[in-house]
C-alpha cells in the first residue's frame, strides 16, 4: 500500500469528483502551485493510485436502459476461461469474484427485457463453466459510481 500525504488525498478527492478540472484549478484547491501539483498527479498515476480517467455515460441515453445483477456459479476448473469471456463481453459492465452463494456477481446492461432474455439464454448461460445463475432486475438506481475517497 502506498503512503499518501494529506495533499495527495486532497488531490484524489478533487479528481474523483471532477477529473476534467484544470491543473491550475486543482493546484489552487489543494494549496499547491501548478507544477508541483502536476508532478504529484503524475506520481499518483505512476504508482497506480490513479488507475485511469473516464466519462460516466447514461446507459438509457445509449439504449441500454435495463440494469441487471446476476450471481453466477462456475465450475471450479473453468474460472479462468469464464473470466476471460466476461472481459470480452460488451453487455457485462462489471464482474466481481465473490464468497458466498455464488462465484461471481455481474452487472449487465440490456436494452429491454427481450434483449435481456436473449443475453441470458444465448450468451450468459453459454459462458465457459456456468453451472447456474440467478438474476435481479434493477428497478431504480439510488446511488451509482460512488467514489472511494468519500470515506477516506
Amino acid at each position: 500500500m502506498t503512503t499518501l500525504s494529506r495533499v495527495d488525498l486532497a488531490i484524489l478527492r478533487v479528481l474523483e469528483a471532477d477529473a476534467r478540472i484544470s491543473f491550475a484549478t486543482l493546484a489552487e484547491r489543494v494549496g499547491l502551485s501548478k507544477s508541483p501539483c502536476w508532478s504529484r498527479v503524475q506520481a499518483l498515476e505512476k504508482q497506480g493510485v490513479i488507475a485511469g480517467y473516464r466519462a460516466r455515460i447514461d446507459a438509457k441515453a445509449v439504449g441500454k436502459g435495463l440494469t441487471v445483477f446476476a450471481l453466477a456459479t462456475v465450475d471450479f476448473a473453468r474460472h479462468e476461461a469464464f473470466e476471460a469471456a466476461v472481459l470480452r463481453h460488451p453487455s457485462i459492465t462489471d464482474c466481481h469474484s465473490t464468497a458466498g452463494d455464488g462465484d461471481y456477481l455481474l452487472r449487465i446492461v440490456a436494452a429491454d427485457v427481450e434483449d435481456l432474455d436473449t443475453l441470458l439464454r444465448k450468451e450468459l448461460s453459454r459462458l465457459p463453466g456456468v453451472q447456474r445463475y440467478t438474476t435481479t432486475v434493477c428497478m431504480k438506481a439510488i446511488k451509482e459510481g460512488g467514489g472511494v475517497m468519500e470515506g477516506v
